[in-house]
């Protein structure tokens, strides 16, 4: 297989990867629904805490795009808004972990209170960085190569999450609470800096000159115009909003596994499965994006979407109390997670270059990314829901978004690649 093709920058295909592959490992030791809803309910106890820190997290991603995609529309090198927020949140993440490090009591409610905020300053720098990385990544990879691209990028990354699920299961055996989850923070941060300076080193394709450099009010008209007149944008944006609904779920598959008798360190086990399913998806996933269309494999992923909250409701009407029992089912529904959690992001950043203009891919990532952001709150009306009804309640509700998502999908034309390069 080919790793290069006619105008990309030397090693580009490479360097790239291996920040993807730095980014996922480091992904993995911050994941919402296993580390860091593990902890957050260590320190507070509480489940709408738990989708709190999901939904600041995803919120954090996603709000600051549109801003930056504006000022990425005006620029002809968007580098240096890639390194700010990927050196920032490296940074950020670093002060969380010496900050659980050195925190006298982890429950007191200052101390949750400033965990809170480190936590929200890590997710909203990190935002900054999704516009700046898809430009990058479109215009350096070729359309035909960016499926076997992230597929690399995750399966290398699962490799390295395997790794730090190693780490996860070391530091909490051996650590008290929290400082073993400060030691696996850290261990993310450092991660996410060697993704950082990989993803620099390969530098910066020369930019097409945009003719829709305009005021920042202009700018939000004409995203409206692209929701109205554009039916596969306005389609995979519906399709994202369902796919939060089947997401929400996600940081409440752990707290299940705790309730059917799994214990603390048992965590890093459902970790490594989540790792393995993503691992063991991901040469198919390349393959099928590449040959079969992003829109496919979207289509596919979706459909597999249904399995974990079936099965988790299996288990809650079948399931044999025990915690091997519970340790090998929840092990097979996280190992489902991870391979359609990586099969679904693979989909959506190809299928998202696939239909964006070559000259206007920062206003489409912005404007994309904007108009799913209040889908990931959906997290903390999962927690109230848990709350007041029960996680099958919830985890039926993620079976039947996945459901109409497939629905919804499978109504699309097959004729992608218009913004393809």
């Amino acid at each position: 297989m080919a790793m290069r093709a006619k105008g990309d920058a030397p090693g580009a295909f490479w360097r790239i990867a291996t920040a993807g592959v730095f980014f996922q490992g480091g992904a993995a030791a911050v994941d919402t629904s296993t580390v860091v809803a593990a902890l957050v309910h260590g320190l507070t106890g509480s489940p709408v805490a738990v989708g709190a820190a999901a939904a600041i997290s995803r919120c954090g991603w996603l709000l600051p795009q549109l801003f930056v995609a504006h000022a990425a529309q005006g620029l002809s090198r968007r580098m240096p808004l890639y390194m700010l927020g990927a050196f920032g949140r490296a940074g950020c993440l670093l002060a969380l972990g010496a900050f659980l490090w050195l925190g006298e009591n982890a429950r007191l409610t200052p101390t949750v209170a400033i965990f809170f905020v480190l936590w929200t300053l890590y997710a909203f720098v990190g935002g900054i960085v999704a516009v700046p990385y898809n430009d990058i990544v479109a215009r350096a990879i070729p359309s035909d190569r960016r499926s076997r691209l992230l597929a690399l990028r995750f399966f290398g990354g699962g490799l390295l999450a395997l790794l730090v699920a190693v780490v996860a299961n070391r530091a909490l055996e051996r650590l008290a609470f929290p400082d073993g989850y400060a030691a696996v923070l850290m261990f993310g941060a450092i991660l996410l800096l060697l993704s950082a300076v990989s993803f620099v080193s390969a530098g910066e394709p020369p930019a097409r000159r945009s003719r829709f450099r305009t005021s920042f009010h202009r700018f939000l008209i004409a995203g409206v115009d692209v929701l109205k007149g554009d039916r596969r944008f306005r389609s995979f944006l519906g399709a994202q909003w369902l796919g939060g609904a089947v997401s929400m779920a996600l940081p409440f598959y752990v707290l299940q596994a705790k309730g059917a008798a799994i214990l603390e360190q048992d965590v890093a086990v459902l970790i490594a499965a989540q790792t393995a399913g993503a691992l063991i998806s991901n040469p198919f996933c390349g393959w099928w994006g590449d040959q079969r269309g992003k829109l496919s494999l979207l289509r596919l992923t979706a459909a597999a979407g249904t399995l974990a909250p079936g099965l988790t409701l299996l288990w809650l009407a079948f399931g044999t109390p025990g915690r091997l029992q519970a340790l090998v089912w929840f092990a097979l529904v996280f190992a489902v997670l991870g391979a359609v959690e990586n099969g679904r992001t693979i989909a959506q950043l190809g299928y998202l270059m696939e239909i964006s203009p070559d000259d206007r891919r920062p206003a489409y990532s912005g404007y994309f990314n904007v108009l799913a952001a209040p889908a990931s709150l959906l997290p903390i009306a999962a927690a109230a829901l848990a709350e007041v009804a029960s996680f099958a309640t919830l985890f039926a509700i993620s079976l039947i978004a996945a459901l109409m998502q497939m629905r919804l999908l499978y109504r699309l034309p097959l004729d992608e690649g218009r913004g393809a390069t």
